[in-house]
């Protein structure tokens, strides 16, 4: 007996050992064919570190589970920047007897374990998840999957999910999803047990928010047929906040169309399960909220979904006798009724009508009661009331509002009914009339109130005709530690919109702000007004400016205001305006732009139309000052100090506005520059901005500015100058201009100053600088004096000629003209004296810093030295003598700090020396330097087109790199709603572990 036990006990121990050691056994083997699998079915980056791979076989016995750390996958363009899954650990299981004994493995189980997932569809429909191979690029011979798929179970666990497409205009944001799943997947036709539950941070359609911040959990029985795109939902138990429903029925996908016939109804009907899902009412304390009351909901959807077509439906809400109480709170909330129902019979969407019969409620002793009935949203024939009277003080004894106290009165009465047609000029008939009286509110951040905050307002239309319709805000206003602020507006005639208002008082910002914040955004200072207007709408579309009466002055004082989209801020402190109906006189304004002090006087005109109008042009004269103003802190989203170091962008200017400038600057910091005494006029229209008569002193020298800058095409900003340079310092204009570093590197061993007139054009880059690829321009540069020394390229001239006392040069009243064309510089031929010699200089430079240029000099064969009188000795009968010139052609080409040195004409100095004192003798001296002219301007033209091909593809790159830039502009909004859903979804994206073992990193991609 013994004997048997330890043999069993020996077995189990061998089996035990046998399964702790087969996962190492195949490790190696599993996890190569997971990174093969990747290889052949993702067209992605996918990112893990194959030491992160792990086995087991205790995890989901009697299958192998395989796991994987920390895997990314990341889209490729336009997605590189997004990553579609980020997840802490993708488990997948493998049944054992195929991993043991079959040629290939059976999947049998995933498991997604933490992480996030962002879906995202273009406008376009092209989208991020669509990353597996078309089959005809997987590669030449494709390579089939070995895996034998027998899924039987899924399961999520805490993972974010948003679904982002800005094709349909839908947004949706779940965060902590857990859920599980279980059936026949490799079937057409099975039942799938389904539980989940996630929060539900956003559902956007068409910019209207659904659901936001909703705890929702939920068990079904799904079934699924996948020859008809039919599923199928039973035995569904759905609960939204503490709301519980049933949702029973099919959605069908056959074809391109959607059918859907579902039913839904409430379940354990309590009033407080639907009071769960009115905003600011489920919080922490929601399980201790005291109610009663009875709640039936129920709901069906039958039809057809397409673009044309929209399912019939019919849903209803009713609650009886509703109450609920805060526990630590005096009153209640009580006599909840309401009867809703929202029903469609047809498939258009718009014969829905909404249908609420009676509502009412009392907060504490406070009735509200009214109604609502909405025909359909085509002729929105409307009858509807709300009356109501609140005590607020009493109302914050019935909802808490965390350190705000309030008082007053609030009177409600308001009727509407009839039709709304605008072409017909018809609105309902309205009788509404609200009443604010001695408002108080006080914030705990801020020891003072705001104090008798009164509001009168009521709009009439008795008729239902638009000109009949009036809006009287007959009295507003509030004080503030001892400041008054009043006003009142009157609005009548809807077509016209004839308006006569009034206001006057003044406020303190920082005060405002501390009762009621306001996030990412700082803004204190004092406004004191005193302003009159009348006028009218009509007036406006007219443009009879004359008819608008806005009379009266604003002043502005110890201003500051600073925000996420301006961190750089704005200080202004002291400003005065003066209204007239013409015209709004800024008669004083002594500001701050971020650091930039600036004062400024001038005149706004046609500014009713700008601010009332849809495509107005508001018009100005300003005159403008600073004793140092620093662009370079409005050119780039980085708004630290270190301004020298910002990456710029392109500036965008507004299409409506039209201004006149003058401008003058002690100093202004611009990129690498600082210009001096700067003075100039500047227009703005029409998104064009144009200077003129512009001068500022700058390396020593001044510069005169004429020309224009034109962002209107954004993906390509274009500038046009006309610069008068005087006394510029070269060395200084090579190290700030980066279009003389590119064309005309030689200025880094010059010394001496320059003037020039010139003639440029081009495209500005994503950084604002001259895209050099695009320039063209012409002018003449001209040197006085100066002086080359440490020259590589004189280096090669000593070298080649054996010439004296060439590594140094100096030159005057040098004259040169240029052409710039598609960033390639065209020198014409021009004469110099280079050293003792006659020269004349013409070539080529081009934006990539390549050189191509000829020099023909005229050289005293005695120069020479030994060679040249040897050489002379052999040719007798003739004149020659060591003052015969020699003619020498160099040909300089490579880049200016590697260049290449060549002789025209020979193959050294000696042949050379030979074949021109020859050719001297015979007269054809002029014929060689002309033939070596003739093949300098051919290889001059092949390089030509080899530098306009590259300034094309250079051009094209920039394009789409600013291309890129708008589009992000254009979804920048969409962006921020995807932030905000992000902040709600707690660590959100979270930037992924850096791997332990880099050089064990597999990076799949396409």
């Amino acid at each position: 007996m013994k004997k048997t036990l330890i043999i069993i006990l020996g077995v189990f121990l061998f089996l035990i050992a046998a399964a702790a050691a087969v996962p190492f056994l195949f490790k190696d083997k599993i996890a190569a064919r997971i990174d093969r699998e990747i290889a052949q079915s993702v067209n992605a980056k996918v990112i893990y570190d194959l030491d992160k791979v792990s086995l087991s076989l205790f995890r989901n016995f009697p299958n192998v589970s395989a796991s994987i750390k920390d895997i990314n996958v990341v889209g490729n363009a336009p997605f590189q920047t997004d990553t579609l899954i980020s997840l802490r650990e993708l488990a997948v299981d493998f049944n054992l007897k195929s991993v043991l004994f079959d040629d290939y493995p059976t999947l049998t189980g995933v498991h997604f374990n933490g992480g996030n997932v962002y879906i995202k569809v273009l406008d376009d429909g092209t989208a991020n998840y669509d990353i597996t191979f078309p089959s005809e690029e997987v590669s030449e011979e494709p390579t089939a999957s070995n895996f034998q798929i027998g899924i039987d179970r899924v399961e999520v666990s805490n993972v974010n999910l948003v679904y982002d497409d800005r094709q349909l205009n839908y947004f949706m944001a779940l965060g902590a999803i857990n859920a599980k799943g279980s059936g026949e997947f490799t079937a057409n036709v099975y039942d799938l047990p389904l539980e989940m539950e996630a929060l539900i941070a956003d559902i956007t359609y068409e910019d209207i928010s659904y659901l936001s911040n909703k705890t929702f959990k939920g068990e079904t029985l799904l079934n699924i047929d996948l020859e008809n795109m039919k599923f199928t939902l039973d035995e569904s138990k759905l609960q939204l906040n503490d709301f519980l429903f049933g949702l029973n029925g099919f959605l069908a996908m056959p074809g391109d169309d959607i059918e859907v016939d579902v039913a839904i109804e409430g379940i354990d009907n309590e009033f407080k399960s639907i009071l769960s899902l009115v905003p600011g009412i489920y919080s922490d304390s929601f399980s201790s909220l005291t109610t009663s009351g009875t709640m039936d909901f129920n709901g069906k959807i039958n039809g057809i979904y397409n673009e044309e077509k929209f399912p019939s439906f019919d849903i209803s809400l009713k609650v009886a006798d509703g109450m609920f109480q805060y526990p630590d709170l005096p009153r209640p909330v009580k006599n909840v009724n309401l009867d809703l129902q929202v029903k469609n019979e047809t498939d258009n969407i718009d014969n829905t009508s909404i249908s609420i019969p009676a509502f009412n409620l009392d907060f504490g002793s406070n009735p509200i009661s009214g109604k609502l009935y909405l025909s359909d949203l085509v002729s929105y024939t409307i009858d509807a009331a709300l009356k109501g009277k609140l005590n607020l003080e009493e109302l914050t004894s019935i909802f808490p509002i965390e350190g705000i106290a309030l008082k007053g009165n609030l009177d409600v009465d308001a009727t509407a009914k009839g039709k709304y047609d605008s072409a017909a000029g018809i609105i309902p008939a309205i009788n509404a009339k609200l009443l604010l009286a001695n408002g108080y509110v006080k914030s705990a951040d801020y020891p003072a109130p705001i104090e008798k905050l009164n509001v009168n307002a009521s709009v009439q239309n008795p008729s239902g005709s638009m000109t009949d319709f009036l809006v009287d805000l007959s009295r507003f206003g509030f004080e503030l530690e001892g400041e008054a602020i009043n006003g009142k507006m009157k609005i009548r005639d809807f077509d016209q919109l004839i308006w006569d208002g009034e206001i006057k008082g003044g406020v303190d910002l920082k005060k405002i702000l501390a009762i009621f914040p306001m996030e990412d955004m700082i803004m204190e200072g004092r406004i004191q007004a005193d302003i009159n207007t009348k006028g009218s709408y009509a007036a406006v579309k007219a443009e009879k400016y004359n008819q608008l009466e806005t009379r009266g002055s604003m002043d502005i004082s110890n201003f500051s205001y600073s925000s996420v989209d301006v961190p750089q801020g704005v200080q202004i402190a002291k400003a005065k305006a003066e209204f007239t109906p013409e015209r709004i006189n800024l008669t004083e304004l002594d500001s701050k732009i971020g650091e930039s002090p600036l004062q400024a006087t001038g005149s706004l005109s046609n500014y009713m139309n700008y601010f009332l109008g849809e495509n107005g042009t508001l018009k100005g004269q300003l005159a403008m000052n600073s004793s140092r103003f620093n662009v370079n802190e409005w050119m780039s989203e980085d708004a630290s100090t270190d301004t020298t170091s910002a990456k710029l962008s392109v500036i965008e200017l507004p299409a409506n506005i039209d201004f006149n400038m003058t401008v003058t600057a002690n100093e202004v910091l611009y990129d690498n520059l600082s210009l001096k005494d700067v003075k100039g006029n500047l227009s703005l229209k029409d998104g064009v901005l144009t200077f003129s008569d512009a001068t500022m002193k700058t390396m020593g020298g001044t510069i005169s500015l004429a020309g224009n800058y034109d962002p209107r095409d954004l993906t390509a900003p274009a500038f046009n100058f006309n610069l008068n340079i005087a006394e510029l310092s070269i060395a200084q204009a090579f190290k700030s201009f980066n279009t003389i570093k590119a064309f005309a590197p030689i200025a880094q061993n010059l010394t001496g100053k320059f003037n020039s007139n010139l003639n440029f054009s081009g495209k500005l880059g994503q950084d604002m600088m001259p895209l050099l690829s695009s320039l063209d321009g012409q002018g003449l540069l001209k040197v006085a004096e100066t002086a080359l020394k440490d020259s590589k390229i004189l280096e090669g001239i000593t070298s080649l000629t054996k010439l004296k006392d060439v590594n140094t040069l100096q030159m005057k009243n040098i004259a040169i003209p240029i052409s710039i064309e598609n960033g390639v510089m065209d020198v014409k031929p021009f004469d110099v004296k280079l050293w003792d010699y006659e020269a004349k200089v013409q070539g080529t430079a081009g934006f990539d810093g390549s050189i191509n240029y000829l020099i023909n000099l005229q050289i005293p064969a005695g120069k020479f030295g030994a060679q040249a009188n040897s050489l002379l000795a052999t040719i007798s009968g003739t004149s020659m003598d060591e003052n015969s010139t020699i003619p020498v052609a160099l040909n300089l080409s490579g880049t200016y700090n590697s260049p290449k040195i060549t002789l025209a004409g020979g193959n050294s100095i000696e042949s050379l020396l030979a074949n021109a004192l020859k050719a001297r003798v015979s007269g054809e001296a002029k014929g060689l330097q002309t033939q070596a002219t003739e093949q300098f301007n051919a290889a001059q033209d092949s390089m030509k087109q080899v530098l306009k091909a590259k300034s094309a593809v250079a051009q094209d790159s920039a394009k789409k790199e600013l291309e890129k830039q708008v589009d992000v502009a254009k979804d920048k909004a969409v962006d921020e709603a995807v932030d905000e859903a992000k902040k709600l979804l707690k660590g959100f994206f979270p930037k992924s572990t850096p791997t332990a073992k880099p050089d064990t990193t597999i990076v799949k991609k396409d």
